[in-house]
């Protein structure tokens, strides 16, 4: 049998310890998310409503499958910026007329939806995940266009958008625009480029320049029907495709312009699925607050595979890795996590074979983090450390299976490359609110920057200040510490969300449905190991 035994004590203090802390960084996210659900505020919304409009996340409600999930990605963009967090746009995966789509709505509560920065970042990153999921992508377009004060860091770049939607109909994806409002000067190119768009009359306003802008450049005198307006869009330049009477009918249109795209998933169907034999409530005793604290990650592994089932490979070489073959909502899934938080050379050709194999058997990857990188020490280096874990950066960089990563304890160093963060494309990465991420722990970097001012002090023979050095210790180490957190590094979009433990086997079950649209394929090349 290869069904996991778990150890796991839910009444002793460890366990007490890890959930009382998770607990409290779960209460921090739910009030973040609180203010997400707001939009740009009460006196934003109170106006929205009042022009008889939808929030955002109404209209996704309403659009998606009833009794479906809705997977939000990136929803905290932005976070710690001067930017509102979620960046002025909700996006995700959800179900409509039966079809997986990635959906992307505008915000109008948020400085009338207009583009900053941190959308652009978010919009590209959502768009990128539907097309390499080959998911059909739908806009419910509202937006004043680009938020003009930052127009040098979004004018240049924003050109990538109006090309991905080139691309994405070369490649014979869909992509489909309802437009709930305004799209206007460069913002009416998204619609433009779309290959279905639906139009409401009295709100859609789609042109590249309004009133004032044309009165200025040519002094003629119109208005915003006759230069814009659904009526005009459907009846004289012929850009609308689907004409609504309101928001209701709009998204009854487009779901009906879903069913009929004639999207058939490619991939692997899931197959006897079955729930695990532990509680996921268990998930949140597990990983320790203190991320030097061993935990054994099979623990988390029971909680969310398919019967608890694991066939663990090579279970007693290079133990600090776990490795095995599971499946997740019945869809097949090849594993990879960290136990001790150390990679040694052994760990490294472990893993290295493991991916391998997964691309022999066109399966996809799970890479579990909590490291704290490659072992470091002469010993270490005299047996190879270097091109072993050169190793099993070669074979995550060469694997053309799709991956997805998960952050659950440390993820530092080289060991995050190697465990394939986000600079290794995972089709998904999402993060615990106990993860950690950066060069190194923030007590170990502050040793190492505070040593070397030291060393090099008396290198040159001036005189050291130990007491100043020892308040830069500290601001460092505050400054890793807060660099290093789930929500810092989720706003500046390096995962796709900061997920609660127990929602763990529904999130990666929808990206596994999500990636199984198009088929799993390897071409099982690889270039030159260092052996």
């Amino acid at each position: 049998m290869t069904v996991l035994t778990s150890t796991l004590s839910t009444t002793d203090d460890g366990f007490t310890a890890a959930r009382a802390a998770m607990d409290a960084k779960l209460e921090e996210l739910g009030r973040e998310f609180d203010t997400l659900r707001q939009g740009g505020g009460e006196k934003a919304l109170a106006r929205h409503r009042k022009r008889g409009k939808m929030p955002p996340r109404e209209r996704i409600e309403k659009l998606v499958d009833r009794d479906t999930p809705f997977l939000e990605l990136c929803p905290f963009a932005g976070w710690g910026t001067r930017f509102q967090v979620g960046a002025s746009i909700v996006g995700g995966i959800g179900t409509i007329s039966g079809v997986e789509c990635m959906i992307v709505a505008n915000d109008p509560t948020v400085r009338g939806g207009t583009s900053n920065p941190w959308t652009m970042r978010k919009t590209l990153r959502l768009k990128e995940i539907a097309y390499e999921n080959r998911l059909p992508l739908v806009s419910l377009v509202e937006s004043g266009g680009a938020d003009l004060p930052t127009q040098k860091e979004v004018f240049i770049p924003g050109g990538a958008n109006f090309r991905g939607l080139a691309e994405f109909s070369k490649a014979g994806i869909p992509t489909v625009a309802v437009v709930f409002g305004n799209a206007t000067a460069g913002g009416a190119y998204g619609p433009g480029m779309s290959d279905h768009i639906v139009m409401i009359d009295q709100r859609s306003k789609v042109f590249l320049g309004g009133p004032p802008l044309v009165k200025a450049a040519t002094g003629e005198i119109s208005d915003d029907e006759s230069l814009g307006g659904a009526q005009m869009h459907a009846r004289v330049s012929g850009l609308a495709d689907h004409f609504a009477q309101d928001e209701d009918d709009a998204i009854r249109l487009c779901r009906d312009v879903v069913a009929r795209l004639n999207v058939a998933k490619a991939g692997p169907r899931p197959d006897g699925v079955v729930e695990p034999r532990y509680a996921e409530e268990e998930l949140l005793g597990i990983v320790p607050e203190d991320l030097k604290v061993p935990f054994d990650p099979r623990e988390i592994i029971a909680r969310v595979v398919d019967d608890s089932d694991f066939d663990e490979f090579k279970p007693l070489y290079g133990s600090s890795l776990v490795t095995g073959w599971a499946r997740i909502h019945g869809y097949p899934v090849g594993i990879l996590a960290n136990a001790q938080g150390v990679l040694f050379s052994e760990e490294a050709q472990k893993a290295t074979q493991f991916i391998q194999i997964a691309n022999r058997q066109n399966t996809p990857l799970l890479f579990v983090h909590n490291t704290t990188g490659y072992m470091v020490g002469a010993e270490y280096e005299q047996g190879g450390i270097i091109k072993h874990g050169s190793m099993m950066i070669h074979a995550v960089s060469s694997s053309t299976v799709p991956h997805l990563s998960l952050l659950v304890g440390a993820s530092y160093g080289a060991g995050h490359y190697g465990m394939c963060g986000r600079a290794f494309n995972p089709r998904f990465l999402y993060a615990w609110p106990s993860a950690k991420s950066a060069v190194m722990g923030a007590e170990q970097l502050a040793d190492v920057v505070t040593s070397v001012a030291k060393a090099s002090a008396a290198d040159r023979g001036i005189p050291f200040d130990d007491e100043a050095n020892d308040a830069r210790r500290l601001a460092i180490e505050e400054q890793i510490d807060a660099e290093s957190m789930p929500l810092f590094l989720s706003g500046q979009i390096y995962d796709d969300g900061v997920i609660d433990p127990r929602d763990t086997r529904t999130v990666l079950g929808l990206s596994l449905s999500a990636i199984a649209t198009t088929a799993i394929e390897s071409d099982r090349s690889y270039g030159i190991f260092r052996m």
